[in-house]
């Protein structure tokens, strides 16, 4: 399984006024590491996008599990893979673990591929993911760019 693992400085932009990050930060750090994750199987989001003419990976769910927060000038590890296959969609996890090694927090996405059904650039439905996309996650040796 394709993991990927980020390295994220918290700054004090990312903190409520109690010095700890606030929430939103991780799901943005989060969506990040999962286009951070795509492009290590050699999926680069803009030709990725062209490739297989989709408009995107949009979130359709979202869950997280906060254990401990992280502070000002702590520097978070994010570990990210994708557990689960679905037909159209798939599971992202997020491990996301404090300096000293302890688990800060798990962020649960599951994400949707889409294409445009139409002009209408609001109109779009799921599509089976290709195999091809599916094999570059099981098997890293196999990655190639696209």
């Amino acid at each position: 399984m394709l993991t990927n693992r980020r390295n994220i400085q918290i700054e004090w932009g990312d903190c409520d006024a109690a010095g700890t990050v606030f929430f939103p930060r991780y799901l943005e750090y989060g969506d990040a590491c999962t286009n951070a994750l795509f492009a290590k199987a050699g999926l680069f989001k803009p030709v990725m996008l062209k490739s297989y003419n989709i408009i995107g990976l949009p979130l359709v769910d979202l869950r997280a599990r906060f254990a401990v927060p992280s502070d000002f000038g702590d520097e978070v590890v994010y570990e990210t893979s994708i557990t689960e296959w679905g037909r159209s969609s798939f599971l992202v996890q997020h491990k996301v673990f404090r300096p000293d090694g302890v688990l800060a927090l798990e962020i649960f996405e599951r994400r949707v591929w889409v294409r445009r059904v139409s002009e209408n650039p609001v109109a779009f439905q799921s599509e089976p993911i290709p195999e091809e996309v599916k094999k570059r996650f099981a098997d890293p040796a196999s990655v190639t760019d696209v």
